[in-house]
């Protein structure tokens, strides 16, 4: 295949898109972005961005929200679209397929969730801050595996396995903590009438329709009533994501068959001594393009369309506008507080036990088999990593708390967590090339 010019300009950006750890390298450039501004002489420049109003209606139906509100409910509503999308996937063919191959990394995240919430409250019990429990129940699926890559190639790939499958299960878990425990007061018109859209996704994929417009659109549909209803915009993300279709028209054999004697067709096709196709052989293109639609899920190719936008632009854009923390010579002092205090301890302490120590009942109570050749230390690392909490906790920390004091408090523990937290599993993972007795 003849390479043009642009081809090699494009293939060192296309070779490190590829790599495992770019997703958390390019979240992590927006976090460093937002820290260096908004501690910058154009801190009030970061501010008033956010705060510039959008407008998206007709007549007198009109939403008119801040550049902040329309990321955090609006984007992100894209980022936990993708995330119902992998969570479908997975139920069906993936980790979470079976019980047997769901019951260790679904029993960690569970561990990994309830313990740090435990502790969030212990040390916020009787406060108005207690309404944060939710923030330290997260792991950053992007930052995570990020440093696993990095963490070296002698980490087993059931390792990877097990960590994506845990930050899956987390991921369903904070889906359902925000869905129940933090959503406004309900309207129940706007709740019906995205409910109806909802319906009709559901008819659409049980007729057998397979065009990603249709359930985009009425997608959008769902999006605005639940941002209308009270129920977090999110939550609609989601929900359309389950009703895509995950089946394909031809199965592999017949498309095998099918597309070999296409091949044969445009391979006998008499070339016509020029850079274009000869109508046969373009016809021949178009139906290859058919049938390879044909052999494809909606979900995965709509999945497969979103992942690089999510990646690249909506984390780090969600990480830029909500990672401005200030931070002065009383840093760490400013951590002095029951919130941070919580949010750190529940991330670096809570999550780790809690993830470690319900594996390990499942793993001697035998109602899971260990990871292939990993080892407890593998184990420790990854109890570690599951720690970083940083996109998901940011968000839950907006939703939880309406005083910006708490929320900044929030933001200081989150960011010193994922960083003990990415620390340590780092390095534990680092000299697990030596395994220990299991």
């Amino acid at each position: 295949m003849t390479k043009s010019p642009i081809d090699h300009l494009i293939k060192p950006v296309s070779k490190f898109i590829q790599l495992e750890y770019t997703s958390g390298v390019v979240l992590l450039a927006g976090v460093l972005i937002a820290i260096l501004w908004v501690n910058s002489p154009f801190a009030d420049s970061y501010h008033h961005l956010w705060e510039i109003k959008f407008s998206l209606g007709f007549d007198n139906e009109v939403l008119n929200h801040p550049l902040h509100l329309w990321i955090n409910d609006g984007l992100m509503a894209v980022f936990f679209f993708v995330i119902g999308l992998e969570l479908k996937r997975e139920f069906l063919a993936g980790e979470l397929s079976s019980i047997k191959k769901a019951a260790l990394p679904m029993v960690a995240a569970v561990g990994g969730m309830l313990v740090p919430a435990a502790i969030y409250t212990l040390l916020n019990h009787g406060s108005d801050a207690a309404h944060g429990w939710g923030i330290p129940m997260a792991t950053d699926i992007a930052f995570a595996l990020a440093l696993l890559s990095i963490a070296g190639k002698h980490v087993p790939s059931s390792v990877k396995v097990f960590l994506s499958a845990l930050a899956v299960a987390d991921d369903l878990g904070a889906v359902l903590v925000i869905a129940f425990f933090y959503s406004a007061d309900l309207h129940t018109q706007p709740l019906l009438i995205a409910g109806i859209f909802l319906l009709a996704l559901v008819l659409g994929n049980a007729l057998g329709i397979r065009h990603s417009a249709f359930y985009l659109i009425l997608g959008f549909g769902v999006w605005v009533g639940f941002l209308l209803s009270g129920v977090h915009a999110t939550i609609a993300g989601v929900l359309v994501a389950f009703t895509i279709p995950a089946r394909t028209r031809v199965n592999e054999t017949l498309y095998a068959d099918r597309l070999r004697e296409l091949s044969y067709e445009f391979e006998e096709e008499i070339p016509n001594c020029s850079t274009l196709t000869t109508p046969r052989q373009h016809e021949t293109i178009e139906r290859i393009k058919k049938l390879s639609l044909a052999a494809q899920t909606p979900l995965q190719k709509i999945e497969h369309t979103l992942h690089p936008w999510v990646a690249f632009l909506i984390m780090p854009v969600f990480a830029l506008a909500n990672s401005g923390i200030v931070i002065g010579s009383n840093f760490f002092s400013a951590l002095l507080n029951p919130v941070s205090l919580g949010v750190v301890s529940g991330l670096v302490i809570g999550k780790f036990i809690g993830v470690l120590f319900f594996t390990w009942i499942m793993i001697k109570t035998r109602l899971a088999d260990f990871p292939q050749s990993a080892t407890w230390r593998h184990m420790f690392g990854v109890a570690a990593l599951a720690g970083i909490g940083f996109t998901m906790s940011l968000f839950v920390s907006a939703l939880a708390f309406d005083s910006a004091a708490m929320i900044e408090q929030a933001k200081y523990g989150i960011l010193l967590a994922s960083l003990m937290a990415g620390i340590i599993g780092t390095l534990i993972l680092k000299q697990s090339a030596k395994p220990i007795e299991q």
